[in-house]
């Protein structure tokens, strides 16, 4: 089966804009079942266009690395497959960076606003470490209000899926959320009033969620970003 890939182009140092870029190339039907779209951009790279860029690590949906556009929806590279994109032969796989951040080269966005307004929320353990004299526990009930948060890997996918983020980059987004749920939600933590000028502000914080659920279908982990930002808007407002 012959598949083709349009992949969105652009390089600074000879381009003014971004352009699409037809590959293509023969799969047999068993490799079908077994190829993620990173498979094919890897083997593009290698037998194609060596000058194709586009990031990637673990290759098994942990490191985050590989989010992109595929077919108009975020998903991260490596967990997308090649048998649920094509319905026969010559079909088209549209591929194109994260929308929502400057692009440096080809499929590869600059991230530093993103890890920016993670940092603005102080995503570690707050407290005094020191007056603690021994290991402190959670109980199972406690771990379990967190666990589902923590499996964030911080693709980028929620924030850049994002309209309210598209229009407002100050917006911290749910990827920043997310982690600031997290913590302010573990029992150890002594933080929540320290993060909460950061998202309890009109122009950057909670407020600006208008609850569109882009974010939550984006996920690839499918954490419940809309639930741990209304949770965080219900701590703003003191309840």
């Amino acid at each position: 089966m012959e598949i083709k890939f349009e992949v969105s182009r652009y390089n600074p140092e000879k381009d003014e804009g971004s352009y699409y870029q037809e590959f293509s190339f023969s799969i047999e039907s068993d490799e079908l079942e077994e190829l993620t779209v990173l498979d094919s951009l890897i083997r593009l790279k290698e037998e194609k266009e060596g000058s194709l860029t586009f990031r990637h690590s673990c290759g098994h949906g942990s490191c985050g690395s590989c989010a992109m556009l595929i077919d108009g929806e975020n998903r991260l590279a490596c967990k997308t497959h090649l048998k649920d994109m094509v319905s026969g032969e010559g079909s088209r796989i549209n591929i194109s960076p994260l929308p929502g951040f400057p692009v440096i080269k080809d499929l590869v966005v600059d991230l530093e606003s993103f890890f920016s307004h993670d940092r603005g929320v102080k995503p570690y353990l707050i407290g005094d470490a020191g007056s603690r004299a021994k290991e402190e526990l959670q109980t199972p009930e406690e771990l379990e209000r967190i666990q589902e948060v923590t499996q964030c890997i911080m693709c980028g996918a929620c924030t850049s899926s994002c309209p309210t983020y598209w229009d407002n980059k100050k917006y911290l987004g749910p990827a920043a959320f997310v982690r600031a749920f997290r913590w302010s939600e573990d029992s150890r933590d002594e933080g929540e009033s320290e993060r909460m000028d950061a998202l309890d502000d009109k122009r950057g914080g909670v407020w600006g969620c208008n609850k569109i659920f882009n974010c939550t279908e984006a996920c690839p982990k499918d954490i419940d970003t809309v639930g741990a930002i209304e949770s965080l808007k219900r701590k703003a407002l003191g309840f």
